[in-house]
C-alpha cells in the first residue's frame, strides 16, 4: 500500500464497517457516496437507509476510525445522509410519493395508541424524516387535539391539503367536524373516507405515513389493508393480561392481511398497570419488542397542550423511550427491505 491512500485503499478499509441490522458492510450496501481523496485528506458521505438510524453515530465513528488508520491519512471527513427506500409498489394510489405506510394499532381502546402514533410521527420528524400522520380513527379522532391543530382542512386543485404541526403533515376527520359532532358511519362510508384520506390528500413527498388506526380488528383495518400495501404495523398494548388477549388478536389479523408486524410497544408501564406483558406477548408471537413507555404526567400534559412529549419535554423518560422506539421502527423497516438493497462491488 502506498504512503498516499487511494480510493481503493479507502473502500477496502471501509469493508470492515458493518451495519449491525443489515449484516453487511457499508461498501456492499452502497452507503459510501461522493468519495474523494486528496493527498492525506479523505472525504465521503454515508448514505443510510433512514435518517432515524439508531446506530448512525456509531457507523460514522467506525468509518472515520477505519479510514484514519490507513498510512498517509491525515484528515477524515464523514458526512451522514439518508435515502429512505420505497416499500410500496409503483403506481400505488396514494396522493403524492409516500414511501412507507405504518399502521399503529391495538386490539382494544384505552391503551394510548394515539399517543404512541403522534409521538412516533413527531420523533421521526425530529430525526429529519419527512412524515405524515393520518388519523384513521374516525369515531374518536384525537390527532387535532394532540397536535394542537384547530383550523379546518382546505382543498386546492381538487386535493385536500394536510395541516402541518411539529414538522408532521396531518389529516383527520376532526378537521371537518364541529366540536362534539358525532360520526355515525357504517362500513362502506368508513371505507370511502379512508380511501379519500389516502388518495385525495396532497401528501407530497413522505418517507413515512403513520396511520393512527381505530382500536379493534374491524372494518377500518380491513379497508386499510385493501386500499394500500402496508409496510408494517406497530401494535400497542398495556402490560396486563386483559390487554394482551386483544393484542394477540391484532397480531393475528395483521398476519391474515399480509401486514408484517414491526413490533409491540408496551405503554403506561408503572405501578398502576405493572410491566412485562408486552415483551411476553411479543416473544410468544415471534415479533420484536420495541420498548416500554412509562406512565408519566408529562405525556398527558403534552397531549392536552397539543405538543407531543418528544417535542415538549424531550428529557423525560417517556420521551426518550418513544424516540428510541421510533428509531427501532425505522430500523425494522430498513431491515425488512434488506433484500431490495443494492449490493455494490467496487
Amino acid at each position: 500500500m502506498s504512503s498516499t491512500p487511494t480510493k481503493e485503499d479507502v473502500l477496502e478499509a471501509l469493508r470492515s464497517v458493518q451495519d449491525p441490522d443489515l449484516h453487511r458492510d457499508v461498501v456492499a450496501l452502497g452507503f459510501v457516496q461522493d468519495l474523494a481523496v486528496c493527498g492525506g485528506a479523505v472525504r465521503f458521505r454515508l448514505e443510510l437507509t433512514t435518517p432515524a438510524c439508531p446506530v448512525k453515530e456509531r457507523l460514522q465513528e467506525e468509518a472515520r476510525a477505519a479510514v484514519a488508520a490507513l498510512p498517509g491519512v491525515e484528515r477524515v471527513d464523514v458526512e451522514l445522509s439518508a435515502k429512505v427506500r420505497d416499500s410500496l409498489p409503483e403506481g400505488n394510489a396514494l396522493g403524492g410519493h409516500v414511501r412507507n405506510v405504518v399502521a399503529v394499532t391495538s386490539g382494544k381502546g384505552g391503551v394510548g395508541k394515539s399517543t404512541v402514533a403522534v409521538n412516533l410521527a413527531a420523533a421521526l420528524a425530529l430525526e429529519g424524516a419527512r412524515v405524515g400522520l393520518l388519523d384513521a380513527d374516525v369515531y374518536g379522532p384525537n390527532v387535532p387535539v394532540m397536535m394542537g391543530i384547530r383550523e379546518p382542512a382546505r382543498g386546492r386543485d381538487g386535493k385536500l391539503q394536510p395541516l402541518t404541526a411539529h414538522g408532521v403533515k396531518t389529516m383527520s376527520i376532526g378537521y371537518m367536524l364541529e366540536d362534539g359532532q358525532p360520526v355515525m358511519w357504517r362500513g362502506p362510508m368508513l371505507h370511502r373516507a379512508l380511501q379519500q384520506f389516502l388518495q385525495d390528500v396532497d401528501w407530497g413527498e413522505l418517507d413515512y405515513l403513520i396511520v393512527d388506526m381505530p382500536p379493534g380488528t374491524g372494518d377500518a383495518q380491513l379497508s386499510l389493508a385493501q386500499l394500500v400495501a402496508l409496510t408494517g404495523a406497530v401494535v400497542v398494548t398495556l402490560p396486563q393480561e386483559v390487554s394482551l388477549t386483544d393484542v394477540r388478536r391484532a397480531i393475528g389479523m395483521a398476519s391474515q392481511v399480509s401486514c408484517p408486524v414491526l413490533g409491540v410497544v408496551e405503554n403506561m408501564v408503572g405501578d398502576a398497570f405493572g410491566e412485562g406483558g408486552g415483551r411476553k406477548v411479543a416473544e410468544e408471537a415471534g415479533v420484536p419488542f420495541l420498548g416500554a413507555v412509562p406512565m408519566e404526567g408529562a405525556v398527558r400534559r403534552s397531549g392536552d397542550a397539543g405538543t407531543p412529549v418528544v417535542v415538549a419535554e424531550p428529557e423525560t423518560e417517556a420521551a426518550r423511550a418513544l424516540r428510541a422506539i421510533a428509531r427501532d421502527v425505522a430500523a425494522a423497516i430498513s431491515t425488512q427491505q434488506r433484500r431490495d438493497l443494492p449490493v455494490m462491488e467496487v
